[in-house]
């Protein structure tokens, strides 16, 4: 298998909300003069329906009725919609009305044990994925292609123990998943994978948190050793900053992974912050487009780091999070104490943006919706050395993103220069964590008012 030879082709939900955008998929993966390795999300909107059915099913016995079918109906008009040969859309019903039917059998499991695992929710959840591999399966051969559909918990796509923001064993995927790479390449029949979800090692499903098809497709990439990953969205890709922020934002040409990672981290998240990672030793080039505008400019991440004239080539922010502030007048004495502290909010699924620290005090950037539970779990901590644990909210983290940030004289000063024209006060910067990214704190109710000035100072005056 050369690698020159292989395209993975990801779609995500909103490019598979109707028949129109499944039409427009179909044709850009018959118009693929590689073989076209293809990844699918859920359709739009299911994977929501699901979990609100999971929730519904829990209360109530006679919500599964209603969930199933909202789901039946969705499922079965998009695919009436996309397939005109009646012996092929008998056959595709038959088979996404199976998988329906699993979940209604899950779904009454959860009513009658009034019970919610992890493990159960991850494995209702994938079954949007499997349904819309198996439409788009069907709307291909309607046009005359055979394809085959491939769930990627039956592939050893091995993952750690966490049902809703797993993590693959990219090495232990590579030895398990070769040999099938080469069937399905020899086979010369387009694979459709289901992205969102694995399997642990015990083979219960787990999935990989929102917009987890991305990070599936990159693994499948890696597995394949391709020549591109192409990711298709209904939305413009990376630009100069978010559109509903900034009205003359560009669209961003050309990243580095670095750049692109540091990215998919802020604002809309147009990746899952994971997506770079499995294709990073191997330099496949992404492409991120618009199925919308098909012919329109994208994004393309590369390995190579491009710098540009003003170096700076996105603002970007989260305006979700908090700050947890830790005192001590020996914190910044005493060793260890960082980890043990990430340690064990870790443990309990709680994510740190970035830390931030001095001789007296420990600042954390955290989730929004983690801030008092966080704090009741540091508090076990407060004793000899710590002496206070507060919260600060309101606030927005800015990232100002660009190869060559650190190795500009005056970036930093001409940032908090822009931002001292709005008269607004910076409660926090720093430099140097990454060296694609400097980041800044300031209140949120600010937000729009510096992003504008930096975009403006940097990108479009």
């Amino acid at each position: 298998m050369e690698k020159n030879n292989i395209k993975v082709i990801k779609f995500g939900g909103d490019c598979l909300s109707d028949s129109k955008h499944i039409l427009k998929a179909v044709e850009i993966i018959l118009s693929e003069k590689q073989f076209p390795v293809v990844v699918v999300s859920a359709m739009e909107g299911i994977t929501d329906l699901l979990l609100n059915g999971i929730i519904k099913a829990k209360g109530k016995e006679t919500n599964v009725n209603e969930t199933i079918s909202t789901l039946t109906e969705f499922h079965y008009n998009i695919t009436q919609e996309s397939i005109k040969n009646d012996k092929v859309f008998n056959k595709t019903i038959q088979i996404f009305t199976k998988l329906i039917k699993k979940v209604e059998r899950l779904l009454y499991g959860v009513s009658y044990t009034e019970e919610i695992t992890d493990a159960v929710k991850a494995y209702i959840l994938s079954y949007g994925e499997r349904i819309s591999a198996a439409i788009l399966s069907g709307v291909l051969e309607d046009h005359g292609t055979e394809s085959t559909v491939i769930e990627t918990d039956k592939i050893g796509l091995i993952t750690d123990d966490n049902f809703d923001q797993a993590m693959v064993n990219l090495e232990e995927f590579k030895r398990n998943f070769n040999f099938h790479a080469h069937s399905i390449y020899n086979a010369g029949i387009i694979p459709i994978f289901t992205g969102f979800f694995g399997s642990s090692a015990e083979g219960k499903v787990t999935t990989f948190g929102r917009s987890g098809a991305d990070y599936s497709a990159s693994v499948i990439a890696y597995g394949f050793d391709a020549t591109e990953l192409e990711i298709w969205k209904c939305c413009t890709g990376f630009t100069s900053a978010d559109p509903d922020i900034v009205k003359d934002a560009v669209i961003i040409d050309k990243l580095s992974y670095f750049e692109a990672a540091e990215l998919s981290y802020f604002g809309k998240r147009i990746l899952h912050p994971l997506t770079i990672e499995p294709i990073a030793t191997q330099e496949i080039p992404i492409s991120v487009k618009n199925l919308c505008d098909p012919k329109g400019k994208g994004t393309l991440i590369i390995t190579e780091a491009y710098v540009e004239e003003n170096v700076v080539k996105s603002i970007s922010q989260n305006d979700d999070i908090a700050m947890i502030r830790i005192h001590g007048t020996g914190i910044g004495y005493k060793p260890g104490l960082i980890k043990s502290i990430s340690d064990a909010l870790s443990a309990n699924g709680i994510n740190i943006f970035s830390t931030l620290s001095s001789q007296t005090t420990i600042n954390l950037i955290i989730e929004n919706n983690f801030a008092e539970e966080a704090l009741e779990i540091l508090n076990s901590f407060k004793g000899k050395i710590i002496e206070k644990i507060n919260f600060v909210r309101n606030i927005a983290l800015i990232a100002v993103i660009g190869e060559g940030l650190l190795r500009k004289r005056g970036i930093f000063g001409r940032i908090l220069n822009a931002v001292s024209h709005e008269k607004v006060n910076v409660e926090m910067a720093s430099g140097g964590a990454s060296e694609v990214a400097i980041y800044i704190i300031v209140p949120k109710e600010e937000l729009y008012e510096v992003i504008n000035a930096l975009h403006k100072e940097f990108i479009k005056p």
